[in-house]
């Protein structure tokens, strides 16, 4: 952690916030004096909250039931965050999105702004005034390669009371139990549904499946929050039938999540199959919530 958060200010207004492996994408519409003060306040919120997370990771690492304890403002929206739910889980699985409501959290604390948006490596925190919208692209196709395509849209208005989009996956930045190509879900704010995307992510699943491989999360990253616990590394052919099963594993889980209001609405990938639980929806393999109207949307993940 020796060098030091950088700031950018990029074309379209947008401000980016790189500091050790948080890399931050964001963005503020209204007054110009308004989006200068948000600016300024998330730029000076940013800089020391890697070495906050730092100073806190022994506790973050610690599974829920072990009763974490901490201090910092982000820790403790992991903790929330994670606590929500009864399975095995560390506040890890809400680490980015609770970065990104953070420092949302300075940008509308310091000024009135119509809108904004905060996108941590695709979890997204984001702000909506009454009759603004946001549109946000769901990355799900990997079938050019380890880089996801788009191919949904979620177009989001100030009614829908949704603050936050995550999404996780074998093929994300982090471990994974499962074998989901992506699950993409909606909350009320990004720590919430980075852990939830996690969780669903988990349990899309076949265990004891011949053609899925796993090692030890230890063996891969010996700081792993995961332990021993075996995370899936790649999963080699499958039936249409075993796709729906572990397609269907997943889809329980989280509408066991929306029953309980952990989360809005979730859309879970598996090798070109999807499925929905909320008012997203699934055609031919494409997740949109709702049906975004030509010229109206836009792609932040």
């Amino acid at each position: 952690m020796r060098e030091a958060a950088t700031v950018q200010l990029l074309a379209g207004g947008r401000l980016r916030l790189q500091h050790g492996p948080i890399d931050v994408v964001l963005r503020a519409w209204g007054a110009r004096t308004a989006m200068a003060d948000a600016y300024e306040a998330v730029a000076a919120r940013f800089r020391p909250l890697l070495g906050e997370l730092v100073g806190e990771l022994p506790e973050l690492r610690k599974a829920m039931g072990d009763g974490p304890r901490v201090e910092g403002a982000v820790a403790k929206r992991m903790v929330a965050a994670c606590g929500r739910h009864r399975v095995f889980v560390t506040p890890m699985a809400a680490v980015a999105g609770a970065v990104a409501d953070e420092l949302l959290a300075a940008m509308t604390g310091a000024a009135p702004l119509d809108k904004a948006f905060v996108n941590d490596g695709g979890d997204i925190a984001l702000h909506l005034t009454g009759g603004e919208t946001m549109g946000v692209g769901v990355a799900a196709d990997f079938s050019g390669g380890p880089v996801p395509a788009v191919n949904g849209q979620v177009l989001l208005r100030f009614e829908d009371g949704i603050g936050g989009a995550a999404t996780s996956g074998r093929q994300g930045r982090s471990f994974s139990l499962g074998v989901a190509d992506s699950v993409t879900v909606l909350a009320r704010d990004a720590a919430g549904a980075d852990a939830a995307a996690t969780l669903i992510a988990n349990a899309v699943d076949l265990p004891g499946h011949p053609a899925i491989r796993r090692t030890p999360a230890r063996a891969l990253d010996p700081d792993s929050d995961l332990g021993d616990r075996p995370v899936t590394t790649s999963v080699g052919p499958l039936a249409p039938e075993e796709v729906a099963a572990a397609l269907a594993a997943g889809r329980a889980r989280a509408e066991a999540m929306r029953a309980e209001g952990l989360i809005r609405d979730a859309a879970l990938t598996l090798r070109g199959e999807t499925v929905v639980v909320g008012r997203f929806a699934a055609r031919g393999g494409r997740a949109t919530w709702p049906c975004a109207p030509p010229g109206r949307s836009g792609t932040l993940a």
